[in-house]
């Protein structure tokens, strides 16, 4: 997938502008900035839900080999469906009618369960597991079509540091031996940080693209905020503090 002078507006309020980004195959692209930044909405941009304001979205890879993950969002506890049910959806939810392969897709459900290890609560309804739970499941949905991008959008919200850890490296698993494309949003760069190839910084309006170690210093937030931005690396992780807040709206930019 490519971008090329893309911009994207909600009336007139611009998300960005002049986006020129290529999404190279067994590369992990990490995506920040604060919320209505409009990184949800580039997400919804390249999966082909949202039209641009400018510019033009190139793409080369099908429909069916882009997958997806959702933020987390919790099931109701009573929810019926079981965690391999969810994960099948990810075979052949796409399609009408009975399912005339039942062993073939149960097949492939086992090996995807087994990928993310959730092989173990593979039956119980997925209301009764937690977020990290629910989330290997949904990175398995994703995985059921051997995606060449894989797109995860805030994928660590509301999973603690242990469950954060592993979402982070099924998605860098995925990329490193499968060679697929990963565009990954998060509030959150260190649980990824070892993983992330290139960042996309997103603020008022205004972008950055490069290294981790390009994009994530003083000097360069400092510009796109347009005022002083202190980050500071302590051994394996990036603080980062006087962010501004800036105004958003959710339904419509992220």
């Amino acid at each position: 997938m490519s971008l090329r002078g893309a911009g994207l507006r909600f009336g007139q309020r611009r998300l960005w502008e002049g986006l020129d980004l290529d999404i190279r195959a067994g590369e992990f692209l990490a995506v920040l900035g604060a919320n209505g930044s409009g990184k949800s909405s580039l997400l919804k941009v390249l999966l082909g839900l949202l039209p641009l304001s400018d510019g033009t979205l190139e793409r080369e890879v099908p429909r069916e080999k882009v997958g997806y993950v959702p933020q987390q969002k919790n099931f109701a506890p009573d929810t019926a469906l079981r965690a391999r049910d969810l994960v099948a959806l990810g075979v052949d939810g796409h399609r009408w009618g009975i399912r005339m392969d039942r062993k073939r897709v149960n097949r492939q459900v086992d090996a995807l369960l087994e990928h993310v290890g959730a092989s173990d609560y593979a039956r119980v309804p997925v209301g009764q597991l937690s977020g990290g739970e629910q989330q290997r499941l949904r990175v398995a949905q994703a995985l059921a079509a051997d995606p060449q991008v894989l797109l995860c959008d805030e994928p660590l919200l509301s999973l603690d540091p242990r469950h954060q850890n592993v979402v982070s490296e099924l998605v860098n698993r995925q990329c490193r031996d499968a060679g697929s494309a990963v565009v990954f949003v998060t509030h959150e760069l260190n649980p990824v940080l070892p993983y992330v190839d290139r960042v996309l910084y997103l603020a008022q309006g205004r972008f950055r693209v490069g290294t981790p170690d390009e994009v994530m210093n003083t000097e360069t937030l400092s510009e796109l905020y347009q005022g002083h931005v202190e980050v500071v690396r302590s051994k394996d992780r990036l603080l980062v503090s006087g962010i501004p807040e800036q105004p958003h709206h959710e339904q419509e930019a992220e």
